[in-house]
């Protein structure tokens, strides 16, 4: 008989029953007990917080930095009858507060919030008057200090048990070593400690290393050989462009996807890949997080990630549905060069951090002793110019800063554009003197957002050129022209970073760079990269079994598909073959039932092993017998 875990699962997702640990994280959960749950990328880890949330009273909130992944799940579980809202960048204020009153007055069953807004006062006032199930935390991994992906932002979780001491938290993650682990559990302020594993391996899935002195015709070779969806890593918003292009110019179906492009603009090719109607994805890391396709027969990345968590979780991509596919790394000499080059481009050194601090107040003209709270919009390209640095330095120099305490350095900001009708609606009809584009981008506005001529609403620029037939630049022209005409308000969008500074300015000699700042993280960032180089270029280990060994899990066997262990495979066969011909040539020799001294064997030029080795095995199957240094076939009695 089903019990009440079951009947959730049947009545909502038509599963008879759970996989994996699922049950195990679902029972620990619904028992009040912090918990921590690894589930490797497609092990089902939604699962283990929905159906404790619909069995409990009040909210679950669940803390996420996925948008694209929280708007799916909220679509998915809307669409079964639940309960389910999230706040995103994007929604305007009264929407963000109607959701958080639905959420206080239980309206919502499940809500996703990005880990930002938890700093929100007016969330965290409503989060006070909320009755709270228990809070999920995804992709934990984020809050330790010393995961491949920390995020300051994740920091702020721990603040909820100061609102809500008496909630239980449940942190999910697919990627973390056996030290992050234990400090998920240390910064989340778990009661005690409670693990819940599940393995991470991946048998369908063959990892394989291939030397390459020329990638992009490796990558042809490689979409020639293996059919189905791909997914191709790179580290450039350039090389997505020209790796693209070079893969359709060679026949095979291919677009690419980066952090630069717009909204609309990835949304368009995001849908193109998943419905097959384009082949290949070329992306950087943007691509990937909560991307749900399960028939992906390949991930090759042309470089190399800097951590195996992250080669992992992106490889982890491939193969989903449980059918074969591969995870192709391809690896050639200038790659060891280029990672290590990473630790010094990560890490600056400490007296050229004091200077970019330094310069940043001059920049923006902040005395020593002021600027406490002061927020910037930050120029890096300005900035750079003017001071001679690096671009890439001094993003890292601002990110150990911020780490250190002294500024917030925010790279992408809450500020898409917004506008609102000046007009009544009936109003529009009367008017004169519109061109043909205007007439357009109104419909378009009309059609894609509601409120318009309530309240400002955020809006997607290349969302409105997509549905007015217009380029980007024509539609922010057109908008432009609306608002001077007073037709509508138009706050354009700031693509700027902006940073805050959370301390009074200081003299960039008396900085505190503490040590876990930046020689611990330097550190692990170290042994992180020469993991990496490591899984690379060791090719007498199980490929699999290495990640699954850096993951703190052993197992007794190699996988027995990825490159290392098929060049073993057609090693071991070469030689059985070579030991056999060994062996027919040595009673060649023999057949003539005459007496051959050993030293005639030296004739048949074989190496001295080899023969050994052939001559002990037909000596000891009784097929030849030695007697005085001389050879002859065994009679048989």
């Amino acid at each position: 008989m089903a019990d009440r875990y079951q009947q959730i699962l049947r009545q909502y997702w038509g599963y008879d029953d759970f996989r994996g640990i699922q049950r195990e994280i679902i029972e620990s959960i619904d028992s009040g007990h912090d918990t921590l749950g690894l589930m490797p990328t497609g092990g089902g880890k939604s699962i283990t917080f929905q159906v404790p949330a619909l069995l409990n009273e009040g909210v679950c909130l669940v803390i996420t930095p996925l948008i694209a992944l929280m708007k799916d799940q909220v679509a998915h579980l809307r669409a079964k009858g639940i309960l389910a809202s999230a706040i995103y960048s994007g929604m305007t204020h009264n929407e963000i507060v109607t959701t958080l009153d639905n959420a206080v007055f239980g309206g919502v069953k499940i809500l996703y919030v990005s880990p930002e807004r938890l700093s929100s006062p007016l969330f965290l006032i409503k989060l006070s008057h909320m009755q709270v199930s228990f809070v999920t935390v995804d992709e934990a991994h984020c809050i330790s200090q010393w995961g491949y992906d920390f995020r300051p932002s994740y920091l702020r979780i721990a603040e909820i048990r100061h609102i809500k001491p008496d909630v239980h938290i449940l942190a999910l993650t697919a990627t973390a070593t056996p030290h992050v682990v234990e400090d998920i559990q240390e910064q989340l302020g778990f009661a005690q400690k409670n693990v819940f594993r599940m393995s991470f391996e991946r048998k369908n899935l063959a990892y394989v290393v291939r030397q390459a002195a020329d990638k992009p015709r490796e990558l042809v070779h490689i979409l020639s050989t293996v059919n189905g969806a791909a997914i191709v890593y790179v580290r450039s918003r350039k090389e997505s462009k020209d790796i693209a292009k070079w893969l359709t110019d060679n026949g095979i179906s291919a677009t690419f996807y980066h952090a630069g492009l717009e909204p609309a603009v990835k949304d368009q090719r995001q849908t193109q890949w998943q419905h097959d109607e384009v082949r290949v994805m070329v992306a950087t890391n943007a691509f990937g997080m909560g991307i749900d396709k399960p028939d992906v027969r390949v991930v090759a990345h042309t470089d190399c990630p800097d951590s195996p968590e992250a080669y992992f979780q992106e490889a982890g991509r491939a193969g989903r549905d449980g059918k074969k596919s591969y995870a192709v790394l391809l690896y050639n000499s200038s790659d060891r060069r280029k990672l290590l080059k990473r630790i010094t481009d990560t890490f600056p050194e400490k007296e050229y951090i004091r200077e970019v601090y330094d310069h940043l107040a001059d920049f923006f003209q902040i005395g020593v002793g002021s600027g406490e709270g002061t927020v910037h919009e930050f120029d890096i390209e300005r900035f750079c110019h003017a001071f001679r640095h690096f671009p890439i330095h001094v993003d890292a120099s601002l990110r150990i800063l911020q780490r250190a305490g002294y500024l917030e350095y925010d790279t992408d900001p809450d500020n898409s554009a917004r506008l609102r009708f000046m007009l009544e609606r009936d109003q529009l009809y009367l008017l004169d003197r519109t061109t043909p584009d205007e007439e357009s981008v109104i419909s378009a506005l009309l059609r894609l957002y509601g409120g318009l001529f309530s309240d400002y609403s955020f809006i997607d620029e290349s969302a409105i050129a997509m549905k007015a037939g217009l380029s980007t630049n024509r539609v922010y022209e057109v908008l432009k022209a609306l608002s001077h005409r007073r037709i509508i308000h138009f706050i354009p969008r700031r693509k700027l970073p902006v940073i805050c500074y959370t301390q009074r300015r200081e003299d960039g000699h008396r900085l505190l760079i503490p040590h876990e700042v930046y020689e611990d993280r330097r550190q692990s960032y170290e042994e992180r990269i020469g993991s990496m180089i490591a899984y690379a270029t060791e090719n007498e280990i199980c490929r699999s079994r290495q990640l699954l060994r850096y993951f703190g899990e052993q197992t007794s066997s190699d996988c027995g598909q990825c490159d290392v262990c098929r060049a073993h495979r057609s090693e071991t066969n070469a030689d059985r073959d070579a030991d056999a011909s060994t062996r027919e040539r040595i009673l060649t020799l023999l057949a003539d039932g005459g007496q051959h001294h050993i030293a005639e064997l030296h004739g048949l030029q074989l190496p001295k092993e080899r023969l050994d080795a052939a001559l002990a095995y037909l000596i000891g199957e009784e097929q030849v017998s030695v007697k005085g240094g001389f050879l002859r076939l065994k009679i048989e009695d």
